[in-house]
């Protein structure tokens, strides 16, 4: 059996991937403050920002913490076709838990829908990323760390969901999503615990990319696009900022007149 590595870099990966999956959840859940404070093309607009920064932010967490995993006596190669299709799995299925949340008359029965939903998303990509592992050996896991792990994920979700609902202020969702942060990085832990990894003696070369032929530079480009989209939602006034300044407005346009 071979010995399994989580951190080949020192905390370095387990840390960077932390600060990942917070900012995709912050993001998410600004967004979705954002998306109930509107109707229309602008909530569908916020939602599906949303749900792509918590699918990518969720996805480069992964995938991040994937760099610095390592099995002795083998290689370890990725199939591009299912890590790429890893991550349209938790771009679709958080963007159908956000929008059964958005737009859901009934709260509980839609936090309820949307928590499942996204969760199962969630667990799917992680799983996903795993099936794309290409090494010199056979991959098995433990079904109890198996099904905690997807507990976790739905419970994070949930979780996530609800205080998209009901958390306004930036300081309590800067609180929500360092929670929900851990949260998704302690499910992804909790699956590669299922792990175990029977090595075999190194036949023909393995196909796919190396992780930094391919992880390394996607994970960048998506943590880009994260830091971006975070300019983009603090530059963006919320519904509450922008009735404030009408209101400020209008005196000053009585007294003109």
């Amino acid at each position: 059996m071979g010995h399994l590595d989580h951190a080949a870099f020192g905390w370095l990966t387990p840390v960077l991937s932390y600060v990942m999956a917070c900012i995709g959840a912050a993001l998410g859940l600004r967004c979705m403050v954002r998306a109930l404070g509107t109707t229309g093309r602008s909530r569908r607009n916020w939602l599906i920002t949303g749900a792509s920064a918590i699918g990518t932010g969720i996805w480069t967490m992964h995938f991040v913490a994937m760099l610095g995993f390592g099995v002795s006596g083998t290689e370890i190669r990725y199939d591009v076709p299912l890590t790429i299709l890893s991550l349209l799995v938790a771009m679709v299925m958080v963007g159908a838990g956000v929008f059964a949340v958005g737009y859901g008359r009934d709260r509980a029965r839609a936090l309820v829908l949307g928590g499942l939903t996204t969760g199962l998303g969630v667990a799917s990509m992680h799983y996903l990323g795993m099936a794309a592992l290409r090494l010199h050996g056979t991959v098995r896991y433990d079904p109890v760390f198996v099904g905690v792990s997807v507990l976790i994920a739905v419970v994070a979700a949930t979780a996530a969901l609800w205080a998209g609902l009901n958390i306004k202020s930036p300081v309590a969702v800067t609180i929500a999503s360092l929670v929900m942060g851990a949260a998704v990085t302690s499910m992804h832990y909790t699956g590669m615990f299922a792990v175990s990894v029977h090595v075999a003696p190194p036949g023909a070369a393995l196909p796919g990319a190396t992780a930094m032929q391919f992880i390394f530079p996607l994970a960048v480009g998506l943590g880009s696009y994260l830091f971006l989209t975070s300019a983009f939602v603090a530059l963006s006034p919320t519904a509450g900022e922008r009735e404030a300044s009408a209101s400020a407005q209008r005196p000053v346009e009585s007294v003109a007149r």
